[in-house]
C-alpha cells in the first residue's frame, strides 16, 4: 500500500499518527494502513531518533492511539475545530 501512496497522502498519515487523539482505527478507515503498516511507514520515513520519540510516546499514556486503551470519556479522535473527516482519501484541509 505504501507505495500506492503520493506525498500529500504520507504527510498526512505521518501527521494524523504524530497526533496523540488521532488513533490508528482513523488512519486505517481513512487510507487503509493498519498499526503495522503505520510503524513501518514512520520508521521508513522518520530519522532514527524522531522515530524512536514517536514510538515512546504512542506506547506511553499519554497518547490515545489504541481505542481499546483510551479513555471512555473520549468521544471522537479530532478537535472540535477541525472538518469532519469523510471517507475520502485525502483529507480536506
Amino acid at each position: 500500500m505504501q507505495g500506492s501512496l503520493d506525498t500529500q497522502q504520507l504527510d498526512r498519515i505521518i501527521e494524523m499518527a504524530w497526533e496523540d487523539r488521532t488513533p490508528f482505527e482513523a488512519i486505517d478507515y481513512q487510507f487503509g494502513l493498519k498499526e503495522k503498516d503505520v510503524i513501518k511507514l514512520m520508521r521508513s520515513h522518520l530519522k532514527r531518533s524522531s522515530f524512536n520519540l514517536w514510538r515512546k510516546r504512542v506506547n506511553s499514556g499519554v497518547s490515545q492511539k489504541h481505542l481499546k486503551k483510551r479513555s471512555t470519556e473520549i468521544n471522537r479522535f479530532k478537535c472540535s475545530r477541525q472538518r469532519a473527516i469523510s471517507g475520502n482519501k485525502i483529507s480536506k484541509r
